[in-house]
């Protein structure tokens, strides 16, 4: 099938899909509430349990996304020896459906599940509004800075997959502080220290003035997933015959990246967000595409995105795979000692 055949004659009224722009907006902050009220539900769950009472409801599991480098810890050691987690599971869960998802729909993950990108987006649009426009760093500081979230990136995957045994995983899996890791991101946040306060301030002032500043820099996560998504068969993909060079999809990309001078959009900065198809104003020039320009429906992309990272979910809770095996006995007895308890 041909381009012409695929989209029709290219018309003069065609302005885009913004409707894909609301689709994102709409899933991105699906996601932020339910991590919010995950993030208060788990507040009034230690709340009862430093008052010695028993919780009136089930600790909930949204917040457990946050904890990817012990889930990395706990994917490695169900490799080598079956066990899943049983103290985080819905954490090794999470990873596990954000990998399948880099794997085979690009990014997709960071582009349209991720609260912290939300987050993040909502930051350099506002900031933005606030400043008249965001501020681009010139390549020679552009490339070191994102070089550093690789460097993160590598040294986890150096002392998780090189210098940590099954053994100490196992070890690390069943300690205390991993029983109540999730309660200790909490109180990170609730009761932060003046450094704290002080790094958070700078990425908030550095995420006004600089777009997607910790996503483009600081995010190993981000990075590992990036890598993954090279071998995604999907792919932003451009018709040169049809594309009339208005420059919107570079000038619309939350990545910077310099979609109108490629054909295929291998980039591991690409989150798949699809911002630049949805801004582009040449029908059939940018869509989304398996090998061959074999072309896909953006709206289908979106419902596998949907389907493989919540599917993923709703298998694992099927499975018995999801809550933690954790006993308010033993919470009871960590949650008095909840800060003075270190990293092993």
């Amino acid at each position: 099938m041909t381009t012409e055949d695929r989209q029709g004659p290219t018309s003069r009224t065609f302005r885009g899909r913004p409707y894909l722009r609301v689709l994102r907006y709409l899933i991105q902050w699906s996601v932020v509430v339910i991590v919010i009220h995950g993030g208060i539900s788990l507040y009034g769950f230690l709340k009862y349990l430093q008052g010695g009472k028993l919780p009136l409801i089930e600790k909930p599991l949204s917040v457990e996304g946050f904890m990817p480098i012990g889930a990395f810890m706990a994917l490695k050691l169900w490799i080598a020896e079956g066990l899943f987690d049983p103290v985080h599971p819905a954490a090794l869960v999470i990873f596990i459906s954000a990998i399948l998802t880099a794997l085979f729909l690009k990014k997709g993950f960071c582009g349209w599940i991720c609260p912290v990108g939300t987050i993040s987006e909502l930051t350099y649009k506002t900031g933005s509004r606030v400043f008249g426009r965001n501020f681009s760093l010139p390549k020679y500081i552009d490339y070191p800075l994102r070089s550093i979230k690789y460097l993160l990136m590598a040294f986890f995957l150096y002392v998780i997959l090189l210098k940590m045994s099954p053994e100490s995983i196992r070890a690390f899996l069943f300690t205390p502080y991993w029983m109540v890791a999730d309660l200790k991101l909490l109180i990170f946040f609730t009761e932060m220290s003046l450094t704290t306060i002080t790094v958070l301030l700078f990425l908030l002032v550095a995420s006004l003035l600089v777009k997607n500043f910790w996503c483009r820099f600081l995010c190993p996560y981000g990075a590992l997933l990036g890598l993954l998504s090279i071998v995604s068969p999907v792919k932003v993909t451009r018709d040169p015959s049809r594309c009339i060079h208005c420059h919107r999809c570079t000038t619309n990309c939350p990545a910077l990246l310099p979609v109108e001078e490629r054909q295929r959009l291998y980039s591991p900065e690409c989150t798949g967000c699809l911002t630049c198809v949805s801004h582009c104003p040449a029908q059939g020039a940018l869509d989304l595409a398996l090998p061959g320009k074999r072309w896909i429906n953006p709206v289908i992309y979106i419902l596998l995105i949907i389907t493989l990272f919540w599917g993923g979910i709703m298998i694992a809770k099927a499975a018995g795979y999801w809550k933690s095996n954790v006993t308010y006995e033993q919470y009871k007895k960590i949650v008095p000692h909840l800060k003075e308890l270190e990293h092993p």
